[in-house]
């Protein structure tokens, strides 16, 4: 187990990735574009449907314990957080909720999954200046067709090697990408927003990881450990990662 890490100077990161580094895979949701407050502002809209029967604060948590118990069987994305909100509905108005309230619910999923991609600071500039010195990926968590149309519609997928869209992101899964890639973990480095899911696995495969932290982050995906590691560093843009690159 990980337990602490020791951030080293730029100048360091800069010999050891450049001396090792050939793949670079980022995450998308909240590291590419923005996602979390597309999520809020539908648990907001939810929030208001059933404020006859609880606080938005008591709904978000129900939210959340519905969302735990169906991790595994709906994964993670629009499509099963939609159906999340109909099974909390159905759980809070003691199976009373209405149709009319079921197809609210599914206007919400859906304006959800109709979300415009919005692009997050510095992100192109910073594929341009990668594009054709490394080789670049995305590997992110989500719905295949969700997250295959956001793609799509960002007009970066053109930067991108490959596309792995992953129903988890465990050491496990980290190895399989690596092998598919044929990539050593050495020459492999993970930018992404999430340490529990771009982080902790990724190094404890022997690769690179670098943290940019996202203004907001989902409860699930919250890590409060302190880590100290000689293949992580933080970063506060996406486009500071080009000061560690030659």
């Amino acid at each position: 187990m990980i337990e602490s890490i020791r951030l080293l100077t730029s100048e360091n990161y800069k010999f050891m990735l450049t001396d090792k580094v050939t793949t670079i895979a980022f995450d998308a949701d909240d590291t590419l574009w923005a996602n979390m407050t597309d999520f809020q502002e539908a648990e907001q809209a939810f929030g208001v449907l059933l404020s006859d029967y609880l606080s938005p604060e008591q709904l978000s948590e129900e939210l959340y314990k519905t969302e735990m118990q169906n991790l595994e069987l709906y994964g993670y994305g629009a499509k099963g957080f939609m159906l999340c909100m109909m099974e909390t509905a159905s759980r809070v108005t003691q199976q009373k909720a209405s149709l009319r309230l079921v197809d609210q619910i599914i206007s919400i999923g859906q304006e959800l999954i109709q979300k415009p991609v919005k692009l997050l600071n510095g992100v192109t500039d910073t594929l341009e200046e990668l594009n054709g010195r490394y080789r670049l990926i995305v590997a992110t968590k989500g719905d295949l067709l969700d997250q295959e149309r956001k793609l799509k519609k960002s007009g970066i997928e053109h930067y991108f090697h490959h596309i792995e869209i992953m129903s988890q992101k465990k050491v496990s899964d980290y190895q399989k990408l690596l092998r598919h890639l044929d990539c050593k973990p050495q020459n492999f480095l993970m930018v992404g927003n999430s340490v529990k899911s771009d982080v902790l696995p990724v190094i404890e495969t022997g690769a690179f990881a670098a943290h940019v932290p996202y203004f907001v982050t989902w409860q699930h995906e919250q890590q409060e450990q302190e880590l100290i590691h000689p293949n992580y560093f933080e970063l506060t843009s996406i486009h500071q990662i080009l000061n560690y690159l030659s």
